[in-house]
């Protein structure tokens, strides 16, 4: 139960690494990289990103997870407590990132993929940035605690 309780941490952890990581730097480089170029710019460079980002990264997250699921349930069956609960808050972080994700930015991501894919500027378009870069940090903060919950759960296993 050890040897798969690592090897589920370790997937999560990966996983959701590279969520992190893109939210990171959306965080510190491209949310002022983006406030020193035109509305067009704006829309064209970020609606195509969360065009292929939304659909490479459902998977990857979707990934992570499960994975971090898996290895509270794999951690509680085993009797191993300690990583049982740290993965459980992981996951618990997760969902609320999995939220905060479905109600603020993923609307803004379509809207400005659409807006690109069309080769057009929203009205809105300094808004709808806004909207995205209101939640970025708690994503990131998110994120960071089910990473840290993970490595928890991966060390005490």
């Amino acid at each position: 139960m050890h040897t798969l309780i690592e090897i589920l941490a370790v997937a999560a952890i990966l996983a959701n690494a590279v969520v992190y990581g893109t939210d990171v730097f959306g965080a510190i480089v491209l949310r002022p990289a983006v406030a020193s170029v035109d509305d067009r710019t704006l829309t064209q460079l970020l609606g195509h990103i969360h065009r292929i980002a939304d659909r490479r990264f459902s998977v990857i997250g979707a990934v992570g997870l499960i994975a971090a699921v898996a290895t509270a349930v794999a951690a509680a069956v085993g009797g191993r407590w300690v990583s049982a609960a740290a993965a459980a808050l992981a996951a618990v972080a997760l969902i609320g990132f999995l939220v905060v994700y479905t109600r603020i930015s993923k609307p803004v991501n379509t809207v400005l993929t659409a807006a690109a894919v069309a080769d057009e500027v929203p009205a809105d378009a300094r808004g709808l940035q806004t909207r995205w870069e209101s939640v970025i940090d708690a994503r990131v903060v998110l994120q960071g605690l089910a990473l840290l919950g993970l490595c928890v759960a991966l060390v005490a296993a």
